[in-house]
């Protein structure tokens, strides 16, 4: 089944529905070359969009991604490359946890030299900064976008209300609105996309890039009985990971996952990825792979999206 390219809310760029993105992977647990062959193995599915953050490996995850990108000698403009900018590198008043002017016009500039581009596609304010004014943000991101450094820009896991002051700012005073937000979507995590952020899509066309459609790994089933000494939840840092995924609360509806993907003759992982991809805000599901064995693995979620009918989609939402 051939790659499905969705618009990117009312932007008029399109993305494919499936997406490759480096958070944990890249660096911590794949270096250069295996990125390399992750990155081709996507591309060659039809991927369009690669994703990334400043925070990625505290900036070692954008090298990455830029030089294996210049390495395998794609088009600029053929495909779309993103960051995020919030968590900062340096400690620091004005340069970590803020979306404050400063820093803004100073992290793009230090991604875009790490990426080794004159602009990225897609430029996400990666969390909300309470202690900033919106609209000084939004001014922010409107002269990135101006100045040629971001072509579109969006936020990601804002709150509902956040992101509706973003789009009244700009529709005021005429700046460029964000387009898309980028929130965690699975399901064992349903609420924001499903609920809080309800009235954005129609109001205001937002689309949604939305990232750990395995729950970091939890709906393939791995976790069920014990925690694999390589697995990302047991790297230095990701406690929090640890205890999520082994939460006995969300058991039941890895097993259904399980048990649904054995029929299909399928694997977990493929279905919970098209769960995602059936969702028609979705603009596309922001894979992960330590291995390229892992990327082809998503990527064949393609065939698995026309098997959730109506019935098996909701067999698995009784279970979430």
């Amino acid at each position: 089944m051939e790659m499905e390219y969705r618009r990117l809310g009312q932007a008029g760029i399109k993305v494919s529905v499936l997406s490759f993105g480096s958070w944990v992977t890249f660096h911590n647990q794949l270096g250069h070359q295996t990125a390399l062959e992750c990155m081709q193995a996507a591309w060659d599915a039809g991927v369009n969009f690669f994703d990334n953050a400043e925070i990625y490996a505290n900036g070692a995850s954008e090298k990455i991604m830029g030089d294996v990108a210049r390495e395998l000698g794609w088009p600029r403009e053929s495909y779309l490359l993103s960051t995020k900018l919030y968590w900062g590198l340096r400690e620091g008043p004005n340069t970590n946890k803020t979306l404050n002017r400063k820093y803004l016009l100073h992290a793009i500039d230090r991604s875009l030299e790490r990426l080794g581009v004159d602009f990225v596609d897609l430029l996400f304010c990666h969390r909300a900064d309470p202690d900033t004014p919106v609209e000084e943000t939004v001014w922010a991101m409107h002269d990135i976008v101006s100045s040629g450094r971001a072509l579109y820009w969006g936020t990601s896991e804002w709150p509902a209300h956040a992101i509706a002051d973003a789009y009244e700012i700009a529709e005021r005073y005429n700046l460029r609105k964000p387009v898309v937000e980028q929130p965690q979507y699975n399901l064992l995590s349903r609420e924001r996309v499903e609920e809080e952020y309800a009235s954005l899509y129609e109001k205001y066309g937002m689309g949604a890039t939305i990232w750990s459609p395995l729950a970091s790994g939890a709906l393939t089933g791995k976790y069920l009985e014990e925690v694999p000494a390589e697995s990302r939840a047991n790297l230095p840092g990701y406690e929090w990971l640890r205890e999520f995924i082994v939460s006995p609360e969300s058991h039941e509806t890895v097993r259904r996952v399980v048990e649904v993907a054995k029929e299909l003759g399928c694997t977990p992982a493929q279905v919970a990825i098209a769960w995602c991809a059936k969702n028609p805000h979705v603009s596309t599901v922001i894979t992960g792979a330590s291995r390229v064995e892992q990327v082809r693995e998503n990527m064949e979620a393609l065939q698995v999206i026309p098997l959730l009918t109506d019935e098996v989609m909701a067999r698995l939402e009784d279970a979430a």
